[in-house]
């Protein structure tokens, strides 16, 4: 089953804040038409609080927190409405999933979503994913879809990640770049930065999504997102937009997962720990801390940082940080960090 997951960004599907109807249908059509070719679907739409924005008479997203989750939970139905419409036009089913960072956390979660997914792509069910806006602030105010199509492309083993954009991929000037090996500080420095008012994110968090789907051996294009039949031309093989290659040799599962969790906390090592936990494939020991930054608990996701504050990695801790703070000077049973459970600096995730 070649899966393929689709992202398509607020600028897209609400231009200026307004649904645009008439895409929501060209879009569902391409994706059965991807379907018919051999492919399966995951689509993850951002624009419930554009949608909410418009229908509200509202010119400009508001400051105040609560009030995006109210706009966005306003939202969220006028713009699945608008998707399931069309479906059952073409006697088809979508489904929803909303989902934030923290169901990443949770490896019982993160394999139910995996399951739930491939559930309904059997019962040939299209799932339309996005963030829980309503309870998860920080993407509202950072992260917009992208690095969640990342995370949910590698969590259902999909082959390919399609972001569809606003633009015709990764500009060079007014040059689209065609292809990227890999995302290196002369790519980084092609991004522009941009005022939106009815949309987050940007080209920004679209690399660092490609970087995540990089890591995890899946291909990722960046492509204009009102071109006829985007979605099948790129999933039949034509190169349209930005194409950001997989790297050669393909992280373990569990770094992925790792990598995936949001970070809780920072903790601060000396020297010595720091040239054993990169250098010689050793764990992270209570003695080598000397400064912790965050209310983390066990099982959690943290940065380490050297005493300059450069971060080394992150890792999963075995003690909360109460625990490590009422046990400084001890020696504690057990490693702090397991060299299994700790991803370097260099992998690309920090």
């Amino acid at each position: 089953m070649k899966k393929i997951v689709v992202k398509i960004g607020s600028s897209v599907i609400a231009p200026c804040g307004r649904l645009d109807r008439a895409l929501v249908r060209a879009i569902v059509k391409d994706i059965l038409k991807a379907e018919h070719d051999g492919a399966k679907i995951i689509l993850v739409s951002s624009g419930a609080i554009a949608s909410g924005l418009n229908s509200l008479g509202l010119k400009k997203k508001p400051q105040e927190i609560h009030s995006l989750m109210a706009i966005s939970a306003f939202g969220q139905i006028i713009l699945m409405d608008a998707f399931n419409e069309q479906f059952r036009k073409c006697e088809r089913r979508c489904a929803q999933i909303l989902l934030t960072w923290e169901d990443f956390d949770s490896r019982r979660r993160f394999m139910n979503i995996r399951k739930t997914i491939d559930k309904l792509l059997e019962m040939g069910i299209v799932p339309i994913v996005n963030e829980n806006d309503v309870i998860s602030c920080e993407e509202i105010r950072f992260g917009d879809n992208d690095r969640i199509s990342a995370l949910l492309a590698d969590l259902v083993g999909a082959q390919q990640l399609i972001i569809l954009s606003d633009v015709e991929g990764l500009l060079e000037g007014k040059d689209v770049v065609k292809e990227v090996v890999k995302i290196d500080s002369k790519i980084a420095s092609l991004v522009k930065t941009k005022g939106k008012t009815h949309t987050s994110g940007g080209m920004a968090t679209k690399l660092e999504a490609a970087k995540i789907t990089s890591a995890c051996g899946i291909r990722t294009t960046i492509a204009y997102g009102r071109k006829k039949d985007i979605i099948s031309r790129i999933a039949g093989g034509d190169r349209i937009g930005t194409l950001f290659l997989p790297a050669e040799k393909k992280d373990k599962a569990r770094k992925r997962w790792i990598a995936s969790k949001m970070m809780r906390g920072v903790i601060y090592i000396d020297s010595g720990a720091g040239e054993a936990l990169l250098y010689k494939g050793k764990s992270l020991l209570n003695v080598g801390i000397f400064r912790i930054e965050g209310l983390f608990k066990k099982g959690d996701a943290v940065r380490v940082a050297d005493q300059e504050g450069n971060i080394l990695g992150r890792g999963i801790v075995q003690y909360s940080y109460q625990e490590l703070k009422t046990s400084a000077g001890k020696k504690l049973g057990k490693e702090v960090i397991h060299r299994d459970d700790f991803i370097k600096a260099g992998q690309g995730y920090c």
